[in-house]
């Protein structure tokens, strides 16, 4: 019975085709590290001829785009709420 490097022997490590994977990766290297500087120099003049300047998305940028706070908006909901509990007294007050 011959055992194929595809087949999985069960629960153990398929060894063949671990092998298979570290001599895979070990040409991709081979091959592809002298085209390092080559891709490091398409990476530069494309960054900063092509490329448009990134924007960071981020909370506080949205907040102080948008003009907003949380102490603003707690006061300001803080606001609201005093502003009911007096109309409320006033209407208690006219009534009474």
């Amino acid at each position: 019975m011959s055992v194929k490097v595809s087949e999985s022997t069960g629960y153990g490590p398929n060894r063949p085709m671990s092998l298979f994977g570290y001599i895979m990766a070990a040409v991709l290297v081979i091959v592809l590290f002298p085209l390092l500087p080559v891709i490091a120099v398409v990476w530069v003049l494309w960054k900063v001829f092509v490329s448009e300047e990134e924007i960071e998305h981020s909370f506080e940028t949205w907040r102080r785009e948008a003009d907003r706070s949380g102490t603003a908006r707690l006061e300001a909901d803080d606001d609201a709420e005093d502003e009911a509990e007096d109309a409320e007294a006033d209407e208690d007050a006219v009534d009474a």
